[in-house]
């Protein structure tokens, strides 16, 4: 693991501490992570490779994002702020699923960077996981699918509560 690998898993960890208080649902709040995304979608994904069980490793991890995502947007609770504008917090629930998505992987880099490589390439061969290039696609898209679907479901509710905080007018 990089010194920016380590910075970008600490960072994504501690965003939980921002999320744990009402923060008003803007348009930058929302674009941030999707740019986050793009931003880790173009320097660390290189494809996702399709050999052996590399694709349902991806599809698995990929679905285990989208899950932790949804769940973490769920129990985000998302209200009607004094002004009429929707607000976000990341209740115990919501940040207790973002950590363990976000958890899983930096342990699992730690894991294959700190003597796990081997184990690691062991089970892969085992269960026809061709590349690194697969665990690395998987992880990254596990990421990108657990960021983009909790921004997706925060936004959604918010959207939602906007014409009802305007008496029933679209915002």
């Amino acid at each position: 693991m990089t010194t920016t690998d380590w910075t970008i898993d600490l960072a994504l960890i501690g965003i939980v501490f921002l999320q744990v208080r009402d923060r008003r649902l803007s348009l930058r709040l929302l674009l941030l992570p999707v740019a986050l995304c793009a931003w880790a979608a173009v320097t660390y994904l290189r494809g996702v490779p399709t050999a052996g069980n590399d694709l349902l490793l991806v599809a698995l991890c990929l679905g285990a994002g989208v899950a932790l995502g949804a769940l973490a947007g769920a129990y985000t609770k998302v209200t009607t702020g004094p002004d009429g504008h929707p607000l976000s917090r990341a209740g115990t629930a919501a940040a207790t699923f973002w950590v363990v998505g976000v958890g899983a992987r930096f342990a699992f880099q730690l894991y294959a960077t700190h003597g796990g490589a081997s184990h690691i390439a062991s089970f892969s061969a085992s269960h026809s996981i061709t590349s690194t290039a697969a665990w690395t696609a998987a992880l990254v898209l596990m990421a990108i699918g657990e960021a983009l679907v909790r921004t997706g479901v925060v936004a959604y509710r918010g959207y939602v509560l906007a014409p009802a905080a305007a008496g029933g007018q679209q915002a």
